[in-house]
């Protein structure tokens, strides 16, 4: 069983330790510490009852500085600078930074000078970090010699299952993607000041609002063969959670509706199992909510123009499905380590 921390305890950090309890991943790890700047008894508050998610499938309780969920018992820390913290002492195998505010190798140095072994970012990092995982498409370049990872973001695990697919099919050579995703906690109720993007000054409840996506990043360090081809925008938009990814690639073959369909479908039922939904049912955004997997294809959009321009609608819950998705990493990662540590004996 590993060990974990997580360092964050926002809408990542919560969905985290949510899904641990509610999606069977207890059975694979044991939450030892959570570091959030909040009271303690907010924490608890937030854990056991959540808008978007609804209540937490066991009872929370506060002890001191400790949470007790059910008969577990986690130590909690307020510090802003989680290097305070002497994570050696706590015997973790993985930390879980979930605050979003460490992305480069020299940031997150600081966590393993502290005493954390190895350290798995829920936000895409700088190239000089040991990988960058979407898990289904390349979780077996993890070794058991890294310490730094990313989980990508959600929007990267969303498209990249697609791209693969596609590039299969019938290959790619350039296209576009608009996320239309829902709004953040880094966006006020009103207008207010924000201290990077003079568009998120604006009420969230009230516009649609255009926002910076580094996802052409995260597509061509995934996938190399489409650098330069691909270019990405995002807008956010007044819902809670569930976002979706209007694409449109042009294709190297031509291609039908129905291929397009097919192969998309065969690598929700094969190779992306679990990660991959497709539907041909009229769907609103609100069914997806509290879905795990990485993106849902809704088929019914699915569009070929002239028989190389491709469009497809594709599906993602922001939150819970990318959640899974670094349990499924960090699940990995530790039997990696269990099994060397075996092979070592």
């Amino acid at each position: 069983m590993l060990r974990i921390a997580i360092n964050g305890y926002g809408r990542i950090g919560r969905s985290l330790l949510r899904s641990i309890y509610e999606s069977g991943y207890r059975q694979h790890f044991q939450v030892v510490a959570i570091n959030e700047l909040s009271d303690i008894d907010t924490m608890s508050y937030l854990t056991r009852y959540d808008t978007t998610h609804g209540r937490f499938p066991k009872p929370v309780s506060v002890d001191g500085s400790r949470l007790v969920i059910g008969e577990d018992v986690v130590q909690c820390f307020s510090e802003k600078d989680p290097a305070n913290i002497d994570w050696q002492s706590l015997n973790i195998d993985l930390l879980l930074e979930c605050s979003g505010s460490f992305s480069s190798r020299y940031d997150a140095q600081k966590y393993l000078d502290s005493g954390a072994p190895r350290l798995l970012l829920s936000q895409p990092a700088s190239a000089d970090v040991d990988a960058t995982i979407v898990y289904g498409f390349n979780e077996k370049d993890i070794s058991a010699t890294h310490t730094i990872v990313s989980a990508a973001s959600c929007t990267t695990n969303c498209v990249i299952p697609i791209f693969d697919a596609l590039q299969s099919l019938c290959g790619l050579e350039h296209g576009t993607t608009q996320t239309i995703h829902s709004a953040m906690n880094d966006q006020p109720v009103i207008d207010a000041y924000h201290t990077k993007d003079l568009r998120l000054t604006r009420a969230a409840l009230s516009s649609i609002i255009p926002v910076d996506t580094g996802l052409a990043k995260g597509i061509a360090r995934l996938m190399p063969m489409l650098s330069g081809k691909i270019e990405c925008n995002a807008v956010r938009v007044p819902t809670l959670n569930v976002s979706v990814i209007d694409m449109v690639v042009r294709t190297s073959t031509e291609v039908t509706v129905e291929q397009v369909n097919a192969a998309l479908k065969e690598a929700a039922m094969g190779k992306y199992a679990g990660i991959v939904g497709f539907t041909q049912e009229p769907h609103a955004s609100v069914d997806f909510n509290h879905d795990p997997r990485s993106v849902i294809i809704d088929g019914t959009q699915t569009k070929v123009v002239d028989g190389r321009m491709v469009k497809l609608l594709c599906w993602f819950d922001n939150e819970w499905g990318y959640a899974n998705r670094m349990l499924d990493v960090a699940s990995h990662w530790g039997a990696i380590l269990e099994r060397t540590s075996l092979t070592n004996e």
